[in-house]
C-alpha cells in the first residue's frame, strides 16, 4: 500500500505532508507509512502544526545518525564495520619508485 504523497499535499522538506482535511480520510495509510519509518507533517491551512512520527524516532543528533545508518544498512546500501582494523591495513607499504605524480602531470602539461 503505497501512499501517493503528491496526491495528498506533498512534501515539506524531507517529510511527507498532509492537510488536516485529508488526514482523516487516509489516516490508516499515513499510519502505515509512519510504521515503515516515514514522517508526516500535518498542515492546517498550509502551515505545519504537528508531526506524525514513529514511536522509536531518534531524539538526538547521534541517535538520528545511527537510525539513518541502520536504515541504509537494512536497505543493503552500506555495511557497517565492527570497529576493528585488519592488522596489515595501516602499515606503511614499500617506498614508491619512479617519478612523483606531480612531476608526471607537469611534464604532460608542458608537452602540450
Amino acid at each position: 500500500m503505497g501512499l501517493a504523497w503528491s496526491q495528498r499535499v506533498g512534501w515539506f522538506g524531507h517529510v511527507g505532508a498532509a492537510g488536516l482535511g485529508g488526514l482523516g480520510d487516509h489516516l490508516s495509510e499515513y499510519v502505515e507509512q509512519v510504521r515503515d519509518g516515514a514522517r508526516v507533517r500535518i498542515l492546517v491551512r498550509g502551515r505545519p502544526v504537528a508531526d506524525l512520527i514513529p514511536t522509536d524516532a531518534p531524539t538526538s543528533e547521534g541517535e538520528a545518525m545511527d537510525a539513518h545508518l541502520r536504515d541504509l544498512e537494512r536497505r543493503g546500501l552500506i555495511r557497517r564495520g565492527t570497529g576493528r582494523c585488519v592488522l596489515g591495513l595501516l602499515q606503511v607499504g614499500p617506498p614508491l619508485r619512479g617519478p612523483r605524480i606531480a612531476a608526471t602531470i607537469a611534464d604532460e602539461r608542458s608537452a602540450r
